[in-house]
């Protein structure tokens, strides 16, 4: 089903611009159902909303709707330090104006422009308007951003069909863009997962990564083979021959690198992650860092995910345990979950994110570009675990 299409896995776009603008309306247009609030007191929308949706022409993406940049006073200004903080998982932006009085949304363009992030304008409710009086404030916008705005009415569906398509074309090929096994297999190949049921994949389930893991596999067509750690003797025993890949869950790093034939490449599924949503040479680069650490330096830990920490949770309680045990007790580890990430990373030596499995790639990126922009060393979970366990030069991604 669709709608079981992970949120991180959507292409996410924006919808940006001042109160009463019609953001809301928008995607309410867009998606024909009502989805988001729509009132006319300025102000509706607070805190940035993510939702969900399957678009004709589109299909799995999330529309994120924000407060207005023109809110006010002192509850206004974190609304809008909220909506600024939404461009972190934004791929495509919609820019949303009601007239040619667009100084607020040329600020807008201009953060977005810095991000790389791709723009569509778009001026809404032309159904107020005579059709000169449109074309002139058409005319305007384009003046003043250089591209000619989409003419749009919520209230009678006008320019609705039209932005669907160049939204459709815009986003063409980008979830293409990176597989999860790049060109670690090929179709027939035997890939062997050795996969963990701890604590954090709950009864019944498995963990994301494994689960997205899997099904690119069945979809390369190659034969994938599960096994508990446990199980790794037994499943290799069964095998005629070595398997091509064997992919297991970092926190066993060591015992299945113990285990695995010679001709097997290893790898992890956070490694994996590394490069499917992050930028896997300069977590490599990162955890070099490690190198230089003393008790005295401090270590930023990042979990995508806001689940409460379970006993040997590896963010809060393994990880640490595996640093404390190399530098001492004194070492500095700070722990953020969830959207919280801090604007300041420099007084951190070293930043260890996981996987990034519950944020789209746009979200990660951004994270990694402001620890690089701050020249600070950052590497993620599986990177981290081979090179303490002194096997990073042995893995494949």
């Amino acid at each position: 089903m669709v709608n079981n299409t992970p949120m991180a896995n959507r292409l996410h776009i924006g919808l940006f611009g001042k109160r009463n603008s019609g953001k809301s309306s928008l995607i309410n247009a867009i998606t024909h159902q009502e989805v988001a609030l729509v009132s006319d007191i300025p102000g509706t929308t607070t805190d940035p909303v993510f939702k969900a949706m399957e678009v004709f022409g589109l299909g799995p993406c999330v529309f994120i709707d924000t407060a207005g940049v023109d809110d006010e006073g002192e509850l206004g200004e974190l609304r809008v330090k909220q909506t600024y903080r939404a461009f972190e998982r934004t791929d495509l932006a919609l820019i949303v104006c009601t007239d040619a009085h667009i100084e607020k949304e040329l600020e807008i363009a201009a953060r977005l422009k810095e991000r790389n992030i791709p723009v569509i304008w778009v001026l809404n409710k032309t159904d107020l308007y005579g059709e000169a009086e449109r074309e002139t404030i058409s005319r305007e916008i384009e003046q003043q951003c250089q591209t000619a705005p989409m003419a749009i009415s919520c209230r009678n569906r006008e320019g609705i069909h039209e932005l669907l398509q160049r939204l459709a074309s815009s986003l063409s090929g980008k979830e293409t863009e990176v597989s999860i096994l790049g060109s670690l297999v090929e179709e027939g190949q035997v890939v062997m997962l050795v996969m963990p049921q701890d604590i954090q994949a709950p009864k019944g389930r498995l963990i994301l990564p494994q689960v997205q893991t899997l099904r690119e596999l069945l979809d390369r067509k190659c034969i994938a083979i599960s096994c508990t750690t446990d199980k790794i003797d037994q499943t290799l025993a069964s095998l005629s021959r070595p398997p091509h890949l064997i992919i297991t869950d970092s926190q066993v790093f060591d015992i299945v690198f113990q285990k695995k034939p010679e001709a097997s490449k290893l790898t992890s599924f956070s490694v994996l992650f590394a490069q499917y949503k992050g930028d896997i040479h300069y977590y490599i680069e990162g955890v070099k860092k490690m190198a230089s650490l003393n008790a005295h330096s401090r270590i930023l830990i990042a979990e995508a995910c806001t689940h409460a920490p379970q006993s040997e949770d590896i963010g809060t309680v393994k990880i640490p345990r595996m640093l404390h045990k190399k530098f001492g007790p004194e070492l500095q580890i700070d722990h953020v979950a969830g959207n919280d990430f801090p604007e300041d990373l420099t007084p951190y030596d070293l930043v260890i994110h996981c996987g990034g499995c519950m944020f789209n790639r746009k979200h990660v990126l951004n994270r990694i570009d402001r620890a690089r922009q701050q020249g600070v060393a950052m590497t993620n979970y599986g990177i981290f675990i081979a090179y303490i366990h002194q096997i990073l030069d042995k893995i494949d991604y």
